[in-house]
């Protein structure tokens, strides 16, 4: 794609978002650090990755203002390596991962933002909380056993499909338990701030639904 596109993209599907006041976080996975190097030309700051050994080159060649969300499936052993920069994990799918996180962040000296990763979809390959599982875990107070870990709201993924319905019925259950954990600020260590549905076919869909963040690459990049 030439460069000038990669500006153009951002404007306009942040022109779109606007009206919702939804964020745009650009997916950077699987693209090289020139085109990434271009998004932040064009003011972005906030990118996201799948992988860690490919976040890593990443965060070493590129600005260091750059702040990087971490959006695939997180190993426990890879937790260390991105403990000491990362800006925000967004796929905490279990207590073992958030554990491990608060581990890592104790030895960085750090509080590590991160997302709770929901399973909405009606699919057996997507990771996540179960809805009632997580509001176990809240309802227990399950966070005050990790200080390092600062919960700044919800991710999930939607269903693969071309059904409207279905896809905005699982945003809007995604919606109801970010509402519904509101109320649960454990003494600053929760903070539903931030919904993060929404990704390159379904963006609108999700901020129409009330995403407070959307992840996006090839809408931005070009096709993979």
């Amino acid at each position: 794609m030439p460069h000038a596109e990669v500006r153009k993209n951002i404007e306009s599907i942040e022109n779109q978002l606007k009206p919702f006041g939804t964020e745009l976080l650009v997916v950077s996975k699987t693209f090289g650090p020139d085109l990434i190097l271009e998004a932040w030309q064009a003011g972005h700051r906030k990118f996201g990755e799948n992988r860690v050994q490919e976040l890593i080159p990443k965060h070493e060649a590129l600005p260091p203002d750059i702040e990087w969300h971490l959006i695939g499936h997180l190993q426990t052993n890879k937790v260390k390596y991105i403990a000491p920069f990362i800006a925000l994990i967004q796929s905490v799918d279990s207590e073992k991962l958030l554990a491990e996180i608060d581990r890592q962040a104790a030895r960085c000296g750090r509080v590590i933002p991160c997302l709770f990763q929901i399973y909405i979809a009606d699919e057996e390959t997507k990771f996540g909380w179960e809805v009632a599982e997580l509001q176990n875990f809240y309802h227990n107070q399950g966070l005050k056993k990790y200080p390092h870990v600062h919960i700044k709201g919800l991710m999930g993924m939607a269903t693969f499909t071309e059904n409207e319905a279905q896809v905005r019925a699982e945003f809007r259950k995604l919606k109801k338990l970010f509402e519904g954990l509101k109320a649960y600020d454990e003494k600053g260590k929760s903070e539903m701030q931030i919904l993060s549905m929404g990704m390159s076919g379904d963006y609108l869909w999700a901020a129409e639904e009330g995403s407070t963040m959307v992840r996006m690459g090839s809408a931005v990049f070009g096709k993979r």
